[in-house]
């Protein structure tokens, strides 16, 4: 399903007075070696009353002799020409063990045919100098063959020349310069004193505006346009001819459409011929060339056209201002997920969670983000989650700004990068000071914290004796690098520093903030061992015990308490503005006066003392126990930047208060931070975005999009900012299937702050959700992600929990109408839905409408007021993202003025039959989409073409005696197999080996047509359009290590038949293979797009029917399946 392009060419002489035309050989149709596909051709040549003579010259090429009997004043040739721009992999050929390496010998039986590719011209001196230049030593021939042509792309400058005829070798080398033809005559004399035979071939070239540009290199013309071109060819054993383009320096791919391929230019010229008349006849010459295109199917990378686009737009802001009259206050969320485009081998960028690179290219992309949405905002580096399973949690990146456009953090240099170097003990020892000073803590309140030596010493005891702690040598590379780095410090040495602060609940002194000296028995504060933060390391249950009354909990805010606005935290009085001068006027001296020091002799430096007087009077605890504080700010050099871990506090303006003045004392020290430890509260009147590692991907939690303008913005910007960081969406099977990232595309939706959520103010527009989605399961099956079915990560209610319905109409029973009575309390609709939107182990996250983060009993941190759509698979292109978020809002609001009430419908086992078929998802879609339209909507089919491509990708068609089969990949439930052992529990394995294709028939009478597979009848069913039935194919695809079935074979490759009932016999039919055709194993994921689709349509060949005559036994599909043949499944079963 590609582009479709139209070429007009016009030649066109005039003379001034008659003249006699001699015959004219015209090599205008394409040749029938061309792999590019010719839909249509037309040669047009006037005047009229010639005559013609088609034929193929000693070389296979077609020509058209033209004979004029009488005189002319015109000689015009137009052709028009349709080709079908299909990709294809030039590199997707083999060669023979003979000519795997060079240099070579061509083998006998062919050496004679090929003696006329072969000839050489004479040696000039600069083409002997080129030739002798090349390498003689044993090499690959194609990465050879690669590197020349590139080679003698560089050296040689294009030109267009319109002087006839092509420049000698020796020409073009010395101008070093020259067209097309030139340069191909060039590089088929050098291969051809190499050893290798080669031909000219003249022909079309088609170049088309990429959709894409590139990040780096050219991206290619900026506009669609075609000439006639020339190129070389060179016979490989085994591969045949392959073409190299020395004006481009790539090889020939389906924008090259040859004409004529020849062993010299001479015979592959376009038009040969003349003229006799009068010598002072006059000659105009007119030339055009031009090119359309006349179809273009949806595709990935440009889903719809700008005229489409400003349609689906207008209709976002009129949902918009749907959404605005009545008053639901909506805000949509979401979290797309990115994987590298530099590299899709990687375990970080498949499977696993963290790698190298993930984290500098999230330091990357949340410093572009910051840039684009939140001057002002800051950045938190802090700990992410921690799966059962992994050694080390994960980390997250969060971008924190304040929602009424105040600054949080206004120097971004002061922002530690991941790459920074050089922060030490001194420079935390030396903050921490300054810090103190500033919240008008006394400074003998900070304390230097030690690994603890006990711990290591023991640990350093373990090791074999002749390894040391800085070269360990043990396996496990994490342990090997936290003893190399305790070590390599230096136990006696502090890893860091830390000021206990809690924020005292009267602020009648001071600034408001309280501290204590923390004593432990051991006199110092030994840290627990371990890789995380100071700050999560502190040895609280060394410090003197306090009660539960008495202890200092820090219960955080709840989100349902109206707030107040906040204030300028960084406006400072004038004690304050001298403070910060004098730390300044410090930290320059100290800088101007310090000897510089030695790299890795760098002394440890103490300036506190327990005894030292504080600078300012500090308040006293009433009683022992009630002056505790048992939360604390610490910094410490890491991994060469200063780190500063934020400790927890209840209230948003005590956050930001301490970011503010970290920020400050920063600045007037000149010391950049990374600030890591805990994140704000939750609080509405803060924004955030979060980068995260999942496993095989980046993950972005964007922040809450109020109108569909911040829809586009956030979506469109996060999309670009991600590319921008060589983070892309686009993921490919080792086969050519695109898939999604793999981490989706969960879209959020609820309302500003909690209270304002319109699930939780109108619960019947949940009730109305359910019962929609649950009624229109291509909501749930176009949009998803490849791995679908009751144990994937978001199941319908209705996958294999039958009985859950009978449950569920239950609790929507009590969900009341608007009109009928006050809505339930928050509390209520949570636990109403809560124990019945799960999976089947019970899982509340692993739904496909996921309540978690509505009013969860477990803290105000579920209780936000969210609804999240977790079916949504991630999307490759934003406006496809942005199709998808046009529709949920469109629904919601349709649903919010028009309640849904009812029963949902028994699918049964229809489900996985009838609504694993693209063509019953579609007609389902189409159907929600009148409904939409009945309702005001007007969402056009359309923005979701390109949609179904994606999920259900094409396999190839054929049309027989006007019947037209097409075969496309359909949905396919993956089992879960029975749990394994593993190191450090259990696993389970998901059955992926089966497959499901979608036959679709169209005929005058299909009645009269049987669709058969590997001689087995397909069911087919009628669509509800006249003459197009479909049907479902199930098979084992390939032989997995873990499967359902281990011992069925395979059935691939499929071959496919249209059985002629009327004859008895296949009038034809076509293979599909579940991997290349001729053997090739990639080793590698597909680069692009293109690579991907070339690899998917190689697997489909338009012949290979089943031959001679057979009549197919009747089949009994299983009546749970009737749409389906299983091929796994034995007839007689």
């Amino acid at each position: 399903m590609a582009i479709t392009a139209s070429i007009r060419h016009l030649t066109h002489y005039k003379y001034d007075r008659p003249v006699n035309l001699s015959p004219q050989i015209i090599r205008l149709r394409p040749a029938p070696h061309s792999r590019t596909r010719v839909i249509s051709h037309s040669l047009k040549v006037s005047p009229e009353g010639h005559f013609v003579n088609h034929q193929q010259d000693i070389y296979g090429n077609w020509l058209a002799r033209f004979v004029f009997p009488e005189p002319v004043t015109e000689f015009r040739i137009e052709v028009d020409l349709v080709a079908d721009m299909t990709v294809y992999n030039p590199f997707d050929f083999f060669v023979d063990d003979v000519a795997r390496e060079w240099p070579f010998e061509y083998p006998e039986e062919i050496a004679p045919d090929l003696a006329v590719y072969r000839k050489t011209e004479p040696l000039t001196p600069l083409l002997k100098k080129w030739v002798e230049s090349v390498p003689r030593k044993k090499q690959v021939t194609i990465d050879m063959l690669v590197e020349l042509n590139r080679q003698l792309e560089q050296e040689t400058e294009y030109l267009i020349r319109m002087e006839p005829g092509v420049q000698t070798p020796e020409e073009t080398l010395e101008k070093k310069s020259g067209s097309c033809r030139d340069t191909s005559w060039l590089l088929i004399n050098i291969l051809r004193h190499l050893g290798f035979a080669t031909r000219f071939v003249s022909g079309y070239l088609i170049q088309l505006k990429p959709d894409l540009e590139a990040l780096n290199g050219p991206s290619g013309t900026d506009h669609d346009f075609t000439d006639l071109h020339a190129w070389c060819e060179v016979y490989l054993p085994g591969a045949g001819w392959v073409g190299l383009d020395p004006t481009s320096g790539l090889l020939t791919g389906e924008s090259h459409i040859p004409l004529a391929a020849t062993p010299h230019y001479s015979n592959a010229a376009p038009i040969v011929g003349g003229f006799s008349g009068d010598k002072d006849t006059q000659t105009d010459f007119d030339f055009e060339m031009e090119v359309h295109r006349i179809a273009e199917h949806p595709r990935i990378t440009k889903p719809f056209s700008e005229e489409s686009w400003d349609a689906l737009d207008a209709l976002g802001q009129k949902v918009d201002a749907e959404i605005e009259a009545q008053d639901m206050r909506l805000t949509m969320g979401g979290e797309p997920t990115f994987v590298s485009i530099d590299d899709f081998e990687s375990a970080e960028w498949n499977t696993a969670a963290v790698g190298p690179q993930k984290r500098a290219l999230a330091d990357d992309l949340i410093r572009r983000l910051r840039d684009r949405f939140a001057p002002g905002g800051f950045l938190h580096f802090g700990q992410g989650k921690w799966y059962p399973g992994e050694t080390l949690p994960r980390w997250t990146f969060s971008l924190y700004w304040r929602r009424d456009g105040k600054p949080v953090w206004k120097n971004l240099d002061l922002v530690a990068k991941e790459t920074a170097k050089g922060a030490t003990a001194a420079d935390a020892e030396t903050f921490m000071a300054g810090f103190a000073k500033a919240l008008e803590i006394g400074t003998e309140y900070v304390q230097p914290a030690f690994e603890d030596p006990a711990v290591w010493i023991l640990k350093e005891a373990e090791l074999p004796e002749n390894v040391t702690p800085e070269d360990s040598r043990l396996k496990d590379p994490e342990a090997r690098a936290r003893i190399a780095r305790v070590f390599e410090r230096g136990l006696d040495r502090p890893a860091g520093f830390i000021l206990p602060i809690q924020r005292w609940q009267s602020r009648a002194f001071g600034r408001g903030w309280r501290s204590e000296r923390w004593k432990t028995r051991r006199g110092h504060l030994f840290l627990i061992p371990g890789d995380s933060p100071v700050g999560f390391r502190l040895p609280l249950g060394t410090l003197p015990h306090v009660g539960a009354s008495a202890y200092p909990y820090v219960y955080p805010a709840d989100p349902t308490v109206p707030v107040e606005d906040l204030p300028d935290f960084h406006e400072m009085d004038d004690k304050r503005q001298a403070l910060f001068e004098e730390l300044r006027k410090i930290a320059e001296e100290e800088r101007d006066t310090l000897p510089r020091t030695t790299p890795g002799r760098e002394q440890p430096v103490s300036r506190l003392r327990a005894g030292e007087p504080s600078e300012v009077q500090r308040e006293q605890a009433a009683t022992p126990e009630g002056g505790v504080v048992r939360t604390a700010i610490a910094v410490e050099p890491r991994d060469g930047k200063l780190c500063i871990f934020m400790p927890p506090v209840e209230a948003l303006e005590d956050y930001l208060e301490l970011i503010s003045t970290a920020e400050q004392t920063a600045e007037a020290l000149d010391l950049p931070l990374h600030i890591e430890g805990y994140t704000p509260p939750h609080d509405s009147r803060l924004n955030v975005i979060r980068v995260a590692p999942d496993p095989g991907v980046i993950e972005v939690n964007v922040h809450p999009a109020s109108s569909w303008e911040d829809c586009v913005d956030i979506t469109s910007a996060v999309y670009e900012e991600a590319r921008n960081c060589r983070l892309g969406a686009d993921k490919f099977m080792i086969d050519g299937k695109h898939t999604g990232t793999g981490g989706g595309n969960h879209v959020v939706v609820g309302g500003a702050t909690t209270m304002d959520s319109p699930f939780l103010r109108r619960p019947d527009l949940l009730r109305s959700l359910i019962l929609y989605m649950q009624r229109h399961p291509s909501l749930s099956y176009l949009f998803s992600g490849t791995f679908i079915g009751p144990t994937s990560q978001a199941p319908r209610i209705d996958e294999a929990r039958h009985d859950t319905l009978y449950e569920l109409e239950i609790a929507l029973s009590q969900i009341p109408d608007p009109e009928d009575s006050e809505p339930p309390q928050p509390w209520l609709v949570d636990r109403l839905l809560r124990n019945i939107l799960i999976d089947v182990t019970g899982n509340t996250h692993r739904a496909e409408i996921c309540i978690d983060k509505l009013y969860s009993p477990d803290g105000p941190t579920g209780r936000l007021g969210l609804v999240e759509f977790r079916g949504f698979e991630m999307p490759p292109d934003a406006r496809m993202s942005l199709a998808q978020q046009v529709l949920l809002r469109a629904l919601l609001v349709r649903l919010w003025k028009s309640p849904v009430k009812g029963k949902p419908v028994r699918w049964g086992t229809t489900l996985h039959d009838r609504f694993m078929l693209p063509e019953f998802v579609w007609q389902d879609f189409m159907d929600v989409l009148r409904d939409l339209k009945d309702h005001g909507f007007d969402l056009r089919p359309e923005w979701y073409e390109a949609q179904r491509e994606f999920r259900f990708p094409f396999a190839g068609e054929i049309e027989v005696e006007d019947v037209h089969l097409e075969v496309r990949q359909a949905l396919e439930p993956w089992h879960v197999l029975g749990e394994r052992g593993a190191i450090g529990g259990t696993v389970r394995y998901t059955d992926s080996s089966v497959e499901r294709m979608q036959v679709q028939l169209t005929a005058l009478d299909p009645s009269r047509y049987v669709v058969c597979c590997n001689q087995r009848q397909v069911p087919l069913h009628g669509t509800g359009m006249s003459g197009r039935k479909v049907g479902g194919l199930r098979f084992k695809a390939w032989q997995p290590a873990e499967a359902l079935h281990p011992v069925l074979p395979v059935n691939a490759p499929l071959i496919f038949d249209i059985f002629d009932t009327w004859s008895g016999r296949s009038i034809g039919g076509c293979t599909y293979h579940v991997a290349h055709p001729g053997g090739r194993s990639y080793d590698t994921f597909p680069v692009n797009t293109n690579e991907a689709d070339a690899r998917r349509l190689a697997r489909f060949q338009k012949w290979g029917h089943t031959p001679g005559t057979y009549w197919p036994a009747t089949e009994n599909p299983h009546p749970e399946f009737p749409m389906t043949l299983d091929l796994r499944r034995a007839p007689w079963i």
